[in-house]
């Protein structure tokens, strides 16, 4: 069995973007992506779903608490969309190439993507 704790060893992951999920078990739950990655850049990927889904939360307490509070809907939106974008960004690095094809015929506005 491979050591995966090797510094720069790559493994097959699947990513589930509307979940925030990064599986090591394609089996584990549904995925739409396949990536291959080290440990750290797993870890990275995971550290932007957090991010999301702690922006997600903050929306919902901001917008709960104070409707017509200082951060507009657009604001928290281009944050949001920022975060997605680095996602998919890291993503589409790391993927596969039948995930490359996938994220770049969403057309998303992300540099270095084919247009």
């Amino acid at each position: 069995m491979a050591d995966y704790g090797t510094e720069g060893q790559r493994k097959h992951y699947y990513v589930a973007v509307g979940a925030g999920q990064v599986l090591e078990d394609k089996e584990a739950a549904a995925y739409e992506l396949e990536i291959v990655a080290t440990e750290e850049e797993k870890d990275g990927l995971k550290a932007l779903f957090a991010e999301m889904s702690s922006m997600d939360e903050a929306a919902m307490v901001h917008f709960h608490s104070h409707p017509f509070g200082s951060a507009s809907v657009e604001e928290m939106n281009q944050g949001y969309e920022g975060i997605l974008k680095q996602i998919y960004t890291l993503v589409y690095r790391l993927g596969t190439e039948e995930t490359r094809r996938h994220v770049a015929s969403l057309n998303l506005d992300i540099g270095g993507l084919p247009g």
